[in-house]
């Protein structure tokens, strides 16, 4: 027999993930705040696209939390 899904916890789960990642985003642009001038252009970049790849995660996250939060209160989707 399966064992029933446990999603009592996903919401905290979720948001501790956006705030680890806003977290690395703060981290890498003091990063290039300290480092800057050491680094070359290619670098910088790709740390900045970085980002934004962390910025679209972090809004796929949030939509992720209102279906859970939508979920608990239906138990639908």
């Amino acid at each position: 027999m399966a064992k029933p899904d446990d999603r009592s916890d996903n919401v905290d789960k979720i948001a501790r993930n956006i705030g680890h990642t806003l977290q690395n985003i703060d981290d890498s642009k003091d990063y290039i705040k300290t480092h800057g001038e050491e680094m070359n252009e290619e670098e910088k970049q790709q740390i900045l696209e970085k980002n934004k790849r962390r910025e679209e995660s972090i809004n796929g996250l949030r939509e992720e939390i209102n279906d859970e939060s939508a979920y608990s209160k239906t138990g639908k989707f």
